[in-house]
């Protein structure tokens, strides 16, 4: 199943097994500083923008064939909202890292995806972070999805990565496959940064992925308020996934 528990940047403590309450960087606590002057983008017209950044290492293959399946719901609930613009990101193998263009098709993303195969090799979860942050300061990005199972990189890079989005009022939605608790408190940290929510899910949730994946995409394309009308409606895992991302408003 999965689970969207409460969340803060004071919930960790700093031992040999966990995360500091704050991360040591400078530069991160710099943007925290500054980030209660930041007023959030205003949404406008144009198409949303959904930046969909995916591990695609080795352990990792059973789920991408899952989310090749799933993604094209994305688009459907998204375009009766005003349409999406999707650009998959991925990174695997030895320091393989790709994005494609953006995307307004499921068929053009799946085409993508399809062509994907999953090769052993480290994470690299900082290089997503700067990835996203280049291409919002390009044109908006409305939200970010993450979806992996480990973290193999010093958490205060990461960390420090996270900052500008937050500053960029891009929130980042951190789904995990398994239960790895450095990378949960790891992505948890990104997402309390990011002001973006944080979901855990194993093998046997891909209808609750999928029900999360478009309830992002309606976030990305309509906003908090067509996220929480979504909610509304459908309840269930999209209701907790609104939940969470108002706790970190």
């Amino acid at each position: 199943m999965i689970a969207c528990p409460p969340f803060g940047p004071g919930e960790m403590t700093r031992d040999r097994n966990k995360l500091p309450t704050r991360s040591s960087s400078a530069e991160v606590d710099a943007f925290l500083r500054d980030v209660a002057a930041i007023t959030p983008a205003k949404r406008t017209r144009a198409q949303g923008r959904l930046l969909f950044a995916m591990d695609a290492t080795a352990s990792r293959e059973p789920m991408w064939d899952r989310a090749c399946r799933i993604q094209s719901e994305m688009f459907t609930e998204a375009a009766r909202i005003g349409g999406l613009a999707v650009q998959l990101c991925h990174y695997g193998g030895f320091h393989g890292f790709e994005s494609t263009p953006w995307l307004t098709g499921s068929a053009a993303l799946l085409r993508h995806m399809s062509a994907v195969r999953c090769a052993a090799g480290m994470t690299q979860i900082e290089r997503v972070l700067r990835h996203a942050k280049a291409e919002a300061e390009r044109a908006r990005v409305n939200a970010v999805v993450f979806v992996g199972d480990c973290m193999e990189e010093d958490v205060d890079r990461l960390c420090a990565a996270a900052g500008p989005l937050r500053l960029l009022s891009v929130p980042v939605f951190v789904f995990q496959e398994g239960y790895d608790p450095m990378a949960e408190r790891a992505f948890r940290e990104i997402a309390t940064l990011t002001r973006g929510a944080y979901c855990r899910f194993d093998a046997s949730s891909a209808a609750e992925l999928r029900d999360l994946l478009r309830a992002v995409a309606v976030y990305a394309a309509g906003g908090r308020e067509a996220l929480e009308d979504l909610g509304r409606r459908e309840g269930g895992t999209v209701k907790l996934l609104a939940h969470s991302l108002g706790r970190n408003k």
